[in-house]
């Protein structure tokens, strides 16, 4: 699941009521753990953090950013724990037992758990139905290295002859998800641990070199050691401290992410966006534990130092950040950090304020080499596995032409056609029988050229950029009658955009001052309606 890089769109406090569901979530989804095991995992005095991905994948996080659990389709049905939970709780999960420590590198290569690779217990294959969570460990080692789900129950695995797919692996051991959401402090801890590792016991009694197959980390020498030493690292800050941390993350977010384009930005987007992110490695920021104690009125202590200028939504009940004094003392004089300014930017690339959406759009055309130019593309060296522009593309051929000396000596404006190049453009374009030209004009080279090739298309927005295969699509707009004079209007084919149904969906409503829902069909659409009047 975790195989491709996707960005996180948006990071957020849980609530109390929200903290409490969750918890509940979990008792049902893992019945083996205890209380002390969940407490273990979220603590009842320290923050989590929900972060939302483009593909719905939820991530819940403790305060510091070591991530826990994971959602595949933010429902609720599907949750799992990361490899990082599983070494504070090892038995969180019921788990299959490699044969020997060369499958693990199947495993954390991304491939999914095979039966034939799992050492069955004397007593048998034990029971599980399909779609099961289950972990995966090592023989001589206690801390798991993938999660995934169960593909078949047990009987019908017997009945297969303990052949094909067991485990469909959603996370493993150093994925995209380890790398991507980990904080610096837990990435730290999981290296320092890797001193410990040993050799594996292999199946036939021999021993595995760690440099092959992976050995995990203790657990027990993490939780008790390097997260509780962490967290006392929190305790220990005094109001003080606190309070110069909280101004040190604003003046790095206002130097970073906070744009003046952007503005006015509300109180607890510019906390969870811009200014939690910019918190050094290893500190868990409360403005609790500040001497302003919350959040609003501590950006009025910064108003009134004349740094910022603030105002309360009167609907919302919400402070709301409206413009920055840049030439400020504080300001001019503050040194933005160049590591925390290319954090803080991937943080708020994707946030939940419709940043993204008010970015600039661009769209491109580019192709990618077929076999009918591929020949061309390695005679001058190019590479037939890249994507390039229509004008790149008509670069290569006309390099090949000037490489193969093709230009007709009496005529500078004709190519004359090889073999190669003759192919290129015309094989099975021409109908049979039909004579092939030995002569193109340079005017109709390039584009002919580039139609012979295989189109794509590039949506880019901020930083965010996707490639497709083909043409691109239009958004579509139809309206419906229903229920009489009711009409509705349907958008769909967004996503072709990168725009997010639900932010248009709430952006659209206050918008016209109507009605409207969001629903995944084969894409998103978004339904709008008020009454008898057409949107």
């Amino acid at each position: 699941m975790f195989k491709k890089s996707v960005e996180a769109k948006s990071h957020q406090r849980l609530s109390g009521a929200d903290r409490k569901k969750l918890k509940r979530t979990l008792r049902e989804r893992f019945p083996r753990a205890s209380d002390l095991d969940f407490d273990a995992l979220l603590p009842p005095k320290v923050e989590i953090t929900l972060s939302k991905f483009q593909n719905r994948v939820l991530v819940y996080s403790v305060e510091g950013g070591l991530p826990m659990f994971f959602d595949i389709d933010g429902r609720g049905t599907d949750i799992f724990p990361t490899v990082f939970a599983l070494w504070k709780v090892p038995d969180l999960l019921p788990s299959f037992m490699l044969k020997g420590g060369e499958v693990s590198r199947f495993v954390i290569g991304g491939a999914d758990l095979m039966f034939p690779g799992i050492s069955i217990p004397s007593e048998g294959l034990p029971s599980f139905l399909s779609g099961e969570p289950w972990a995966i460990k090592v023989p001589g080692n206690p801390a798991p290295i993938a999660v995934g789900s169960t593909t078949m129950s047990s009987t019908e695995a017997v009945k297969a002859g303990l052949r094909g797919k067991a485990l469909r692996i959603t996370h493993y051991y150093r994925d995209l998800l380890w790398q991507g959401i980990i904080s610096d402090s837990w990435e730290g801890i999981a290296e320092s641990s890797n001193d410990q590792q040993s050799d594996i016991a292999t199946e036939e009694g021999g021993t595995a070199d760690v440099k092959d197959v992976i050995s995990e980390p203790n657990p027990g020498s993490i939780t008790q050691n390097d997260h509780q030493g962490n967290a006392a690292e929190l305790h220990v800050l005094s109001t003080e401290d606190v309070d110069a941390h909280l101004d040190k993350c604003l003046l790095q977010a206002l130097h970073t992410t906070v744009k003046d384009k952007d503005l006015p930005i509300p109180g607890s987007t510019l906390w969870s966006n811009h200014v939690l992110p910019c918190r050094p490695s290893g500190i868990m920021l409360d403005v609790k534990k500040s001497s302003h104690k919350k959040l609003a009125k501590w950006l009025q202590a910064k108003a009134s130092s004349g740094l910022i200028s603030v105002k309360e939504d009167k609907y919302k009940k919400e402070v709301v950040l409206f413009s920055v004094n840049r030439s400020h003392a504080d300001y001019v004089s503050f040194k933005p950090e160049k590591r925390q300014v290319e954090k803080t930017n991937q943080a708020v690339d994707g946030a939940a304020t419709d940043s993204r959406s008010q970015k600039l759009l661009e769209v491109a055309e580019i192709y990618k080499p077929s076999v009918h130019v591929n020949s061309v593309f390695t005679s001058v060296g190019a590479d037939i596995g890249k994507l390039y522009s229509a004008s790149e593309a008509s670069e290569v051929v006309f390099k090949y032409i000037e490489k193969e000396n093709l230009v007709k000596p009496t005529n500078k404006s004709i190519v004359v056609l090889d073999p190669t190049l003759c192919d290129a453009l015309f094989k099975g374009a021409i109908k049979k029988g039909t004579t092939y030209p030995t002569e193109i004009h340079k005017k109709d080279l390039g584009s002919t050229f580039v139609s012979r090739m295989q189109p794509h298309h590039v949506v880019t927005r901020g930083n965010e950029s996707v490639v497709r295969k083909g043409a691109l699509k239009t958004i579509q707009i139809l309206t419906e009658r229903r229920q009489g004079n009711k009409k509705v209007t349907k958008v769909s084919g967004l996503e072709s955009f990168l725009l997010d149904a639900e932010a248009l969906a709430s952006e659209l409503q206050k918008k016209f001052a109507c009605s409207t829902s969001v629903a995944e069909l084969p894409v998103f659409h978004i339904e709008l309606w008020a009454g008898s009047v057409c949107i």
